[in-house]
Parts: structure tokens; C-alpha cells; sequence
């Protein structure tokens, strides 16, 4: 971890009682299992795709009403956001598991413009 140093301890230092386990896998929120691995991650951009890829979810559908808004507070202040829940339920439904990382990036290059995740009325999804 030469070049990720700056980023991974920052996300370390914002989500409490976060590490890195043997696997190189950043634990985010070790209670509830919110986790992604550090392996092929070779930028910010890398990781805030990971961010948005494995944490989403948890966020939106799995976490309790005690933990959501913890890890939610502590996802918005690495990404110097402010999502909502909703948003949140969004931002999963088009980017969770990592199933467009070329929309991820264009919604991170946006300054995370959500409109850039509206579906189109043809498309199907989650919430059509």
C-alpha cells in the first residue's frame, strides 16, 4: 500500500474501528461486515468506485436502523457528500456491485450528479 496510503488511512481514520485484514481487504464497519478488497485498486477514483460499488447496499437495504445512518455519516463525509437514504437506494440500484463502473466514474467525474442515475422509461430495473 504505497500510492493508496493517503486514501485508505483517511477512510481509516473517518469509519470507526476500520482496518486492513490479511486478505487486503478494508474493513469498513467490522459489526456488520461492510467490507471491499484493496487488490485491485490502483487510484482514489478506484477506491471511491469500490466506495460506491460495496458499501452502497449495506447502506440502503441490509443495515439496521442503528447502523445505516453510522456508516451513511461516515460514507459522506469520505466522499464530501451528503446522500440521503433514498439516494443511497439510488446509487445501488445502478452502481452496486460494481455492475457499471463506467457510469461509476461518470457519476464520481460529475461531482455526483444523481440525475446521471435516472433510468430510462425502456430500461429495466430495480425500481421499474
Amino acid at each position: 500500500m504505497s500510492k493508496l496510503d493517503s486514501y485508505v488511512k483517511r477512510a481509516l481514520n473517518i469509519f470507526p474501528q476500520s482496518f486492513i485484514n490479511r486478505n487486503n481487504e478494508i474493513i469498513l464497519q467490522p459489526k456488520n461486515n461492510v467490507y471491499f478488497r484493496l487488490d485491485d485498486v490502483e487510484s482514489e477514483l478506484d477506491f471511491k468506485c469500490k466506495m460506491f460499488a460495496w458499501a452502497s447496499r449495506p447502506i440502503a437495504k441490509s443495515l439496521n436502523k442503528y447502523w445505516w445512518p453510522r456508516v451513511l455519516l461516515n460514507f459522506n463525509e469520505y466522499m464530501g457528500t451528503n446522500f440521503t437514504k433514498d439516494e443511497m437506494y439510488k446509487i445501488y440500484d445502478r452502481l452496486g456491485n460494481d455492475v457499471n463502473r463506467y457510469l461509476t466514474i461518470l457519476f464520481i467525474e460529475s461531482n455526483y450528479d444523481l440525475s446521471l442515475l435516472d433510468r430510462n422509461p425502456n430500461e429495466k430495473g430495480e425500481n421499474n
